[in-house]
């Protein structure tokens, strides 16, 4: 690998990977190209841009673009692509699953197809934890069936299992990893953590899902590119591995400790109606990952804490998104209406 292109590398995951892999190897050039949809945003990279340029460039286009898609590849002569492009969060995805479907599913077609035309080096698909379903009991395998139950999983989903059949097919040298909940600098504050956070700074209510007990595994996003470093230098092509701290929390308990942090009253907490399809309970066997010589270096508790700091560190930053008309309407739009009296 020389010449990285990383999709989605201006939204959350992709930024901090794009800034890890810079810092860490200095003989790697990485072409962000990004779409610069509402969660894409430069400023995320304004220090690599600053501090790497002669190694790093910026591609403005759409992963579902092919025209696009080559002029990058044979412009900055990509050898690998790591795919964070994506449309995310589960409550957009059923507001608006068009989105979901010709991102994640078809964008992903649009690249496999490049590099089956390119006969590039290396193709690793970032994936969801999400797309084994709610699992009540034990740890999801990576062997295990998917069993989606959003619009956003299904998507992922299905952009997993085309990934397959083109490495079986074509014998494309894939490898897909599926990451638990991430948390930390740069995360668009629609999603749980950092809106929590926020919103306590500014003592506003914190909207949690009915009774707040679905579980989940936050991880940090820093332990969470290093695994995705470690799966492309050492993984096995083919295959598909767990990223996650393999621990679980509550989401009312991360609620708790954000106020905890803050020093916020646990009377900003209010109990909305909980999102259609919820699922109750994800949890990750990450041994494999880990047979690689990974293992995390947060845990829940250190990664929620992490990210505190990080908002606390960098209120500029949010406070431009959260002040703009765009993120007003879509907290409008999801939350107005639901609070359970």
């Amino acid at each position: 690998m020389k010449n990285i292109l990383v999709t989605g590398g201006a939204g959350f995951i992709g930024s901090n990977f794009t800034r890890y892999m810079l810092e860490h190897y200095s003989n790697y050039k990485v072409v962000v190209y990004d779409k610069l949809t509402y969660a894409g945003n430069l400023d995320n990279l304004q220090d690599v841009a600053e501090r790497f340029n002669s190694r790093y460039a910026f591609a403005h286009a759409d992963i579902c673009d092919k025209e696009a898609v080559d002029q990058a590849i044979r412009e900055h002569q990509i050898d690998t692509i790591v795919n964070f492009a994506a449309d995310t969060h589960v409550d957009r995805s059923i507001m608006d699953p068009d989105a979901f479907v010709m991102t994640d599913v078809y964008g992903t077609y649009v690249l496999l197809e490049a590099v089956r035309k390119y006969q590039l080096e290396r193709y690793h698909q970032i994936g969801t934890d999400e797309v084994y379903g709610h699992v009540p009991r034990g740890a999801s395998k990576e062997a295990d069936p998917v069993a989606p139950r959003s619009p956003y999983a299904a998507s992922k989903a299905s952009a997993d299992l085309m990934i397959n059949a083109y490495h079986i097919t074509y014998n494309l040298p894939v490898t897909i990893s599926r990451g638990a909940n991430n948390v930390g600098p740069y995360q668009y504050p629609e999603k749980v953590v950092p809106l929590f956070v926020t919103n306590a700074i500014d003592n506003q209510p914190l909207p949690l899902y009915g009774d707040g007990l679905q579980v989940r595994d936050y991880q940090y996003v820093l332990d969470h590119c290093e695994a995705i470093d470690l799966v492309l230098h050492k993984g096995q092509i083919g295959e598909v591995y767990n990223i996650g701290t393999g621990t679980e929390m509550r989401n009312i308990d991360m609620t708790h400790l954000i106020l905890k942090l803050l020093n916020k009253p646990e009377a900003l907490i209010q109990p909305v109606i909980d999102r259609p399809g919820h699922d109750r309970r994800y949890a990750l066997d990450v041994t494999k990952i880990r047979s690689l010589g990974w293992e995390p270096a947060h845990t829940c508790a250190d990664a929620i804490e992490a990210t505190v700091r990080w908002y606390v560190d960098h209120e500029a930053w949010w406070r431009k998104i959260k002040s703009g008309e765009r993120y007003k309407e879509y907290y409008e739009r999801q939350y107005a209406g639901r609070e359970i009296k």
